[in-house]
């Protein structure tokens, strides 16, 4: 059973996904937390990244809402189809995971492409921090490793959970732009999702007017999160025909 050691909100502190307001999160620093316990906070729209769970509580907004995928129902777009042909040379390994100074090296030098587009703050991010943001453990931690050219072009953090998988974290190496490597890396989300028998895949938040996430609504169908559903509370999932699917 989940360890709850501590909760709070964060400052109000400059949104990321939208210029000019401001954002705070629900904080809460979790250990023991199993996969059915896991997959009960994802459903109700909280993200997990080591031992912190979190969820926006922005004062009137909120823009960013959960999106998930039935993966069984998933359909490639003419785009998506192109994406997996450019990518076909492109290497998936899972495994659990890693870190070392390869994967921090790369993790710099995509930080660094961000700072210069997105005028993202500089993240000093040594071996050690690595390890605890990605690799903390947990049961449900796994990494996707992408190899072009015998080298790392990029790494997908996800978490395996007993009816679903949810997309963590992903980065990499600028230098392979060209191949869309985002977007492939959650196609073989769907397709691992696929493999395992799992219901969804959960791409975390869409935020309408943030460039850098409008990629998402193109995995269709996909499913939006209606509100801040609590713990004791039922999530309830609308569909693009307006389907209403609760849990």
């Amino acid at each position: 059973m989940a360890v709850e050691h501590a909760r709070f909100p964060t400052p109000e502190h400059p949104c990321a996904y939208l210029a000019g307001n401001s954002a705070m999160l629900d904080v809460r620093l979790l250990t023991d937390v199993s996969p059915e316990e896991t997959e009960h906070l994802v459903e109700r729209g909280w993200r997990r990244f080591g031992p912190e769970y979190f969820r926006p509580i922005c004062r009137g907004c909120l823009e960013c809402i959960s999106l998930r995928v039935p993966a069984r129902e998933f359909r490639f777009s003419k785009s998506q189809r192109r994406v997996v042909r450019k990518c076909e040379k492109v290497n998936v390994e899972i495994r659990p995971p890693r870190a070392d100074a390869e994967r921090v090296a790369l993790y710099h030098k995509w930080h660094a492409a961000r700072e210069a587009a997105c005028g993202w703050q500089e993240n000093p991010l040594d071996e050690e921090g690595y390890r605890r943001q990605f690799c903390f453990p947990h049961a449900c931690g796994r990494e996707m490793s992408y190899w072009a050219d015998r080298r790392l072009v990029g790494v997908g953090l996800v978490d395996e959970m007993p009816r679903s998988i949810s997309s963590t974290y992903f980065y990499f190496d600028p230098d392979y732009a060209k191949l869309s490597l985002g977007v492939y890396s959650a196609l073989c989300e769907i397709s691992l999702a696929l493999q395992l028998g799992k219901a969804y895949v959960y791409f975390g938040y869409r935020v309408e007017g943030c460039k850098s996430l409008i990629y998402k609504s193109g995995f269709r169908p996909h499913e939006l999160l209606v509100g801040r559903p609590g713990e004791g509370e039922r999530a309830v999932w609308v569909g693009g025909g307006g389907a209403v699917m609760e849990q």
